[in-house]
């Protein structure tokens, strides 16, 4: 049977450490659903639209290679909820720190006890990837930094468009 995956997130934007947990998950099973979450009283820097784009162009060639199936969707309710509309088994979580350890401690051991069949995976961010939030890299874009080194070739034109002309950039 078919394993699928549910990674959700707010992807804002996409970096290399949410890569890097792709790339571990795209071995655990054989569909990927990677799920933006939005949240009405959140002000995310790029759309929803913008964001599933940047999934998709990033992503997609990388599922192909592993042979998984990538899907790309939203949710604006509990993960468990939009796990199982996914028809999801495993929910994939990527830990950069002790600090994400208990937070997604937490989140497992109630999403355990709203969705016992969905399975927490928590994935190792590596060594390279682990300072990387996607906080930090809108930070160092809207002030003109260089994000090459965390976030992919087609990500950093992306936030080099959108701070084109504002102060800092």
């Amino acid at each position: 049977m078919p394993r699928a995956a549910f990674y959700p997130g707010s992807f804002d934007p996409i970096t290399n450490g949410h890569v890097e947990v792709l790339r571990s998950a795209f071995r655990l099973a054989d569909r990927v659903v990677v799920a933006i979450g939005t949240h009405p009283s959140r002000q995310p820097l790029f759309s929803v639209e913008e964001r599933l784009a940047m999934l998709k162009e990033v992503c997609e060639p990388l599922a192909a290679k592993e042979k998984v199936k990538l899907e790309t969707t939203t949710f604006n309710d509990l993960v468990v909820d939009a796990a199982r509309r996914a028809g999801a088994t495993i929910l994939i979580r990527g830990l950069r720190d002790g600090g994400d350890l208990d937070y997604e401690m937490q989140m497992a051991g109630m999403n355990g006890t709203l969705a016992p069949e969905i399975q927490t995976v928590f994935l190792p961010a590596t060594p390279a990837t682990r300072p990387i939030t996607a906080t930090l890299v809108r930070q160092i874009a809207g002030m003109g930094g260089d994000v090459t080194a965390f976030v992919p070739a087609l990500v950093a034109g992306h936030l080099k468009k959108k701070f084109a002309g504002k102060a800092g950039a």
